[in-house]
């Protein structure tokens, strides 16, 4: 297959000019900024916010090419992965014309932000061991079809998709194939990364919101070849990750210690939470995660959902999402936690 991104990209896309900030006139070091029209006098706050933040994030991306081993010319920074799944749409994707296939039960912004775009998705449900249909994504295909979504650990079934099915769709499609890696650090299966050089048409999304416990920063990761990124660029708003969020990132980034250690109990909480659902008389089935959550199967789930809530223990309620009959999605919280779930459950009577 010889991927050429030109004959995917919009032509609108291909033909406009980018707005170019003040920021992005001028490189280099300076003492006095008077080009973008700010309160030259300083900010209310501690830090020096009137000024406008690096349009590029350089230093917080050279902070994750050092971590992720990916060149810093190979990132595209969003506000959360919810921006660059958007903007691949805008990209990509003709209004009324294009489309793009997912396979539920999946993560839900793909569809919303195909409906935004007023983009038509193919539905291609994910066979009863949650694993791809390969024969069906082929026939669902089509030359209008530009993007395929693969959300790898699942959300909201927290299993790893196949890698060898996974590398079938980029040996054999000449669209994008998106890999939604949020949950990949509890995952055992590796991450995508290292195969970019191979695919020109593979974009990996990843976050600092799961494993990385910065969900209030909104800070998401597309990797992917240098094309693609140069239009990820080119149309994302101007100043789209704040001077906040990009220093409380780096200094994030640099305690990896932390992070290792949560996600080490995780998995373990994890694996000890397991096999207590399954000692409850209501848990059908118990499903393999590999994510920070479990999925579960159990008698009048949403009834249970209610009890829990009344508990003041929030859970996910996916008894109406296709292949998830009476699940339940929950979260992997802290030991304390997990006990008063637990506690609350074995309390429980239908």
């Amino acid at each position: 297959m010889e991927f050429n991104i030109e004959n995917l990209v919009r032509d609108n896309i291909k033909k406009m000019t980018p707005y170019s900030s003040a920021r992005h006139e001028f490189s280099g070091d300076a003492t006095i900024f008077l080009d973008a029209n700010e309160n030259s006098f300083g900010s209310p706050l501690t830090e020096n916010y009137n000024r406008y933040p690096d349009p590029i994030q350089s230093k917080l991306k050279e902070k994750i090419s050092s971590i992720k081993g990916v060149p810093s010319q190979n990132i595209f920074l969003g506000n959360g992965s919810d921006e660059a799944i958007d903007l691949l749409f805008r990209i990509f994707c003709n209004p009324g014309k294009d489309n793009v296939i997912i396979f539920p039960p999946t993560y839900g912004m793909y569809e919303v932000c195909a409906a935004m775009n007023d983009v038509q998705v193919k539905k291609v449900p994910l066979l009863e061991n949650f694993q791809l249909n390969l024969e069906r994504i082929e026939t669902a295909i089509d030359p209008d079809t530009k993007l395929i979504f693969v959300c790898s650990p699942n959300n909201p079934t927290g299993n790893s998709i196949s890698r060898n099915d996974i590398e079938v769709l980029l040996n054999n499609f000449d669209g994008l194939v998106v890999i939604d890696e949020a949950y990949i650090n509890y995952a055992k299966q590796k991450t995508f990364i290292p195969e970019l050089t191979e695919y020109p048409n593979l974009v990996i999304l990843q976050t600092l919101s799961k494993a990385w416990g910065l969900a209030g920063l909104r800070l998401g990761m597309a990797f992917a070849g240098q094309p693609i990124i140069n239009y990820l660029n080119k149309i994302k708003y101007p100043y789209n990750i704040n001077t906040a969020t990009q220093q409380l990132a780096i200094e994030a980034l640099g305690n990896i210690s932390s992070v290792n250690n949560w996600t080490k109990t995780t998995v373990e909480q994890k694996e000890w939470l397991q096999q207590e659902l399954l000692r409850l008389p209501f848990t059908q089935t118990v499903y393999p995660s590999d994510a920070n959550f479990i999925l579960t199967k159990m008698t009048g789930a949403s009834a249970i959902y209610s009890y829990l809530a009344d508990k003041g223990i929030i859970v996910r309620d996916r008894s109406k999402v296709i292949l998830c009959d009476d699940c339940l999605r929950i979260t992997i919280g802290t030991p304390e936690e997990n006990i008063q779930l637990i506690a609350s459950l074995n309390a429980y009577t239908a």
